[in-house]
């Protein structure tokens, strides 16, 4: 019978310095806790707390807690199911969470994306009026928080390295993903020249890379390991010049996101300057081939994060062809019911840095592609492949324009990409990016797009969204959800985007963007809304696909090991779709 651990954490509210149990107060429990307090065992687990070290300490010994891990406002103690349910009745105590372990989730890719044309920047008339400066992401820091990064010829630019890692100080990539997010990022192309044509280089090569390693040799890691990680990095950010973090990593969504731990954190990140770019996932189908609603990982369920999604472009530069792959989570997020993910980007059959001697290198060699040792290059598939697609192009933008604000940066993302009808918003979100449409708004303001943006599903479509209330989908069904901005209202909208577009609203940037006339069941589910009799695919109906297959609602990862923090489980099959 296979034996597990179970990590739990707890968020506490700011009155951690109430004493004592109030009558009738019950904190709120993630679903994978209930399970854990129902089996009422015996067996200790690992909490979360929040508070100063002063009002964790004081916890602790309010319940005889053995208090292991102090992380600033964050400390890590160990309960039973008996000593849960106390804690729930504690007055100081608002939610718990589960420290969940999370799993790990080119030269195509830089032209599909229109990454080489951002790079290379557009010469001006007379005086060069008018023209758009290249950009490499030259100084702007990404960390990378991963599984590590090894050294490698095609990554001269690693600034820092450090591991939370508990009892793990190596910052060595033992597993083989971070080294791979970290050459899409920024690995340069002259590593490569004289060894494989399939990498020509990271999206943004002239970064700084932090490599923040949390995730172990087995690709997986503790959400607690994680949240040091974004704090380091946070604390760190002005040293490094941090303005990118790279997740491409998450756990099932077993709670709201506003009292997810990972997206609490991905919150404080964003507060402090930070544009936080998460994988969506990779549950967008069951191992029997089911398709799957529903499936969108932690921390890409945070409203604040930039949420990816993986596209199969099938090996060519063109665009028509491009398809979201069977694999990549789609929503509604679990809980809140927000529309995710936000964008999708290249994810498929990545090729990018092999780390040596790793174990994806040693046990999956059907995957090398070229070179060895210290130059090896091998392909990956995930939406942790297409993340690092997008955190390269944030870098990119940012030193193109340094002031830019994290919800500009989305916005540009996403008013520049080309929606996908098969996808619909839950499956590619506002659509396939286009860094070079998102470089021309950032340098020119919103208002550029009127000029730009021709009402034809093979360019981009202009369509921005913030669904944190989880409301987009129904006031689309009721008709008073689109919105169609004025000219007037561009300018406004691009100085302070969250204070001028309407949370739930699909804003429109011009006048002829398809969009407007989509209906509401294809605009949100794509080919899924054919599957269905229904004029609205509601949580909790029953579909089936063409096949005769029901449709699945959420993931479907039902395992009891709730540790697991993944690096988005790293697809291994040789021919991923």
């Amino acid at each position: 019978m296979k034996s597990f651990s179970v990590s739990i954490v707890l968020i506490a509210g700011s009155v951690l310095t109430l004493t004592g149990s109030a009558q009738g107060h019950r904190a709120r429990l993630s679903n994978e806790l209930l399970s854990h307090e129902a089996r009422r065992t015996s067996g200790r687990v690992r909490v979360i707390v929040h508070g100063t070290p002063d009002e964790t300490s004081a916890l602790a010994a309010r319940h005889h807690l053995s208090l292991v891990r102090q992380l600033g406002d964050t400390a890590v103690v160990t309960v039973n199911s008996t000593e849960l349910t106390e804690l729930a009745a504690d007055a100081g105590v608002d939610h718990l969470s589960g420290d969940l372990r999370v799993h790990l989730q080119m030269s195509v890719s830089n032209i599909s994306t229109a990454a080489d044309k951002v790079r290379a920047g557009k010469p001006g008339l007379l005086l060069g009026i008018g023209g758009i400066p290249g950009v490499t992401g030259q100084g702007i820091g990404v960390a990378v928080i991963d599984s590590g990064v090894s050294p490698h010829k095609a990554l001269t630019n690693v600034v820092a390295n450090v591991s939370f890692v508990t009892g793990d100080s190596s910052t060595a990539d033992e597993f083989g993903h971070g080294t791979h997010v970290a050459g899409i990022v920024g690995g340069n192309a002259a590593a490569a020249s004289k060894v494989t044509s399939l990498y020509t280089g990271g999206i943004a090569p002239g970064v700084q890379i932090i490599n923040v390693r949390v995730l172990g040799q087995d690709g997986t890691g503790l959400t607690s390991d994680v949240i040091a990680g974004i704090d380091w990095a946070i604390a760190n950010r002005t040293r490094y010049n941090i303005r990118v973090i790279n997740l491409s990593l998450g756990h099932p969504v077993t709670e709201p996101s506003a009292t997810d731990p990972l997206c609490e954190e991905v919150l404080k990140a964003t507060n402090a300057g930070i544009v936080v770019v998460a994988s969506a996932g990779n549950s967008g189908k069951a191992a029997n081939g089911t398709p799957i609603l529903g499936g969108i990982s932690s921390p890409g369920n945070s409203p604040w994060a930039i949420t990816v999604g993986a596209l199969n472009t099938f090996g060519t530069n063109g665009r028509s062809d491009d398809a979201v792959t069977t694999y990549s989570s789609r929503g509604p997020t679990r809980y809140d019911l927000s529309a995710k993910p936000d964008v999708v980007a290249p994810g498929n059959k990545i090729v990018s840095l092999q780390a040596s001697n790793s174990y994806l290198a040693s046990n999956y060699s059907f995957l090398h592609v070229a070179g060895s040792g210290t130059n090896a290059y091998c392909q990956l598939s995930g939406t942790s492949m297409s993340a690092p697609m997008v955190s390269g192009a944030v870098a990119l933008l940012l030193q193109g324009t340094p002031g830019l604000t994290a919800p500009q940066i989305k916005l540009a993302l996403q008013t520049g990409a080309t929606f996908l009808p098969d996808a619909g918003l839950m499956g590619g979100g506002a659509g396939s990016v286009d860094f070079w449409q998102s470089r021309q708004t950032t340098a020119g303001g919103l208002t550029s797009l009127l000029t730009r943006i021709v009402g034809s599903l093979l360019g981009p479509s202009g369509a921005v969204y913030w669904d944190a209330k989880g409301t987009l989908s129904s006031r689309l069904y009721g008709g008073t959800g689109l919105r169609i901005l004025s000219i007037l209202e561009l300018p406004l909208v691009w100085l302070n985007p969250l204070s001028v577009l309407r949370q739930g609203d699909l804003n429109l940037t011009s006048l002829l963007s398809p969009l407007s006339t989509v209906p509401a069941n294809p605009l949100l589910w794509g080919q899924v809304a054919g599957w269905s009799k229904s004029n609205q695919v509601l949580w909790g109906d029953t579909i089936y696909d063409p096949q005769g297959q029901q449709v699945l609602w959420g993931d479907t990862d039902t395992t009891d090991d709730y540790q697991v923090l993944w690096g988005d489980s790293v697809l291994t099959s040789p021919d991923p779709q």
